[in-house]
């Protein structure tokens, strides 16, 4: 049976499946074997209070009481649903991050190398933003894996529905029934894997002989995350191309290619991005202009620049110059591209 062949239930694996997201998440079997038991008595709200509770191994702070999680499906937006569960830091960067730097770099690095009609899975894929993007911009085969359900949940109800969605380790996620040669894409998350050749060589495995490997935002000098040297990411990865993540978000606003750089001279950057496999070419789109309708970045408010937390101002405040400190009226002809202009989710 299919890991998604239920919108809720088990597998014949023994995978618990909870409104359509498999949890098969490496390490939570008797959180596994809890949710099995509810879905068994028909206890599907319960079992979903349950899989919205679990966290990821880095986050400190304590689940919201379960009256609360309760509440999550109710939510008619991305941000009232993050406020119910209780995402605090991770929420703000995850309502902000279509204007966010590491974001932008994203962009240019999937514009560079793109992945065609190749499927896409995306591994640490958070809330589906990097989905989504690929989603509106054609391409239809698309897999989103994580190791926190309540993120998939997020994804798959306000931010890509048209994804699928599968809550494991990359390192031991069960057959995610891609075929043929595949894009493999993990941004802004391989720096906090423990075990990274693990996870290097599961997301070789997955791409195939022919396919592509590309990890975005890996952190060198943030430290942030377990961070590696430049040259240590690529022998892992077996990748050939590099790029600095500032060059990455440059290019974008500047409306160019990035230029890559060999892995010695990236050893003082904050962050890079690595390439491996097949290169692939560019999009057959720019995606450093946002898809309409555009919405005014929610980040002003009367006018001004206002950063969601003094943590978030800190992280990207000095890496955000593409934003200024005032709202300008008139807005300039490059307003979308800086992102003074958003392609927010209908339900943001």
């Amino acid at each position: 049976m299919s890991v998604q062949a239920t919108l809720s239930g088990v597998t014949a694996a023994g995978v618990p499946v909870v409104d359509g997201i498999p949890f098969a998440r490496t390490g939570r079997e008797e959180l596994q074997g809890r949710v099995a038991d509810l879905l068994a008595d028909g206890e599907v709200d319960r079992a979903r209070v349950a899989l919205f509770a679990d966290a990821d191994d880095w986050w400190t702070e304590p689940a919201p009481p379960a009256e609360q999680l309760a509440q999550v499906p109710a939510a008619r937006t991305l941000r009232e649903a993050m406020d119910t569960l209780g995402m605090g830091r991770v929420g703000d960067y995850f309502a902000h991050r279509w204007s966010d730097p590491t974001h932008l770099a994203g962009l240019a690095l999937l514009g560079r190398h793109w992945p065609g009609d190749a499927p896409v899975v995306d591994v640490a894929c958070g809330i589906g933003t990097q989905l989504r993007e690929l989603a509106r911009r054609g391409v239809a085969d698309l897999v989103g894996l994580d190791v926190v359900w309540s993120k998939l949940w997020l994804a798959r109800r306000f931010v890509c529905p048209t994804a699928r969605y599968v809550c494991a380790d990359v390192t031991t996620a069960p057959d995610l029934q891609v075929t043929g040669p595949a894009y493999v894409t993990c941004h802004d998350a391989f720096y906090f894997f423990r075990d990274k050749p693990a996870a290097a060589a599961a997301m070789t495995r997955l791409a195939g002989l022919e396919g592509t490997v590309v990890v975005g935002h890996a952190h060198v000098a943030d430290p942030h995350g377990a961070p590696l040297p430049p040259q240590d990411y690529a022998r892992l990865l077996h990748a050939t191309v590099l790029y600095d993540d500032e060059e990455l978000t440059r290019s974008l606003l500047e409306r160019r290619p990035p230029r890559p750089a060999p892995a010695e001279e990236l050893v003082g950057s904050e962050a890079i991005a690595l390439v491996a496999g097949d290169l692939r070419g560019p999009a057959p789109v720019d995606l450093g202009e946002p898809l309409e309708p555009l919405r005014p970045n929610p980040l002003y408010t009367d006018g001004r620049l206002h950063w969601p937390s003094e943590r978030y101002a800190a992280e990207y405040g000095p890496r955000s110059a593409h934003l200024p400190d005032r709202w300008p009226d008139p807005l300039p002809a490059d307003a979308a591209r800086r992102r003074l202009l958003v392609d927010l989710p209908e339900q943001w």
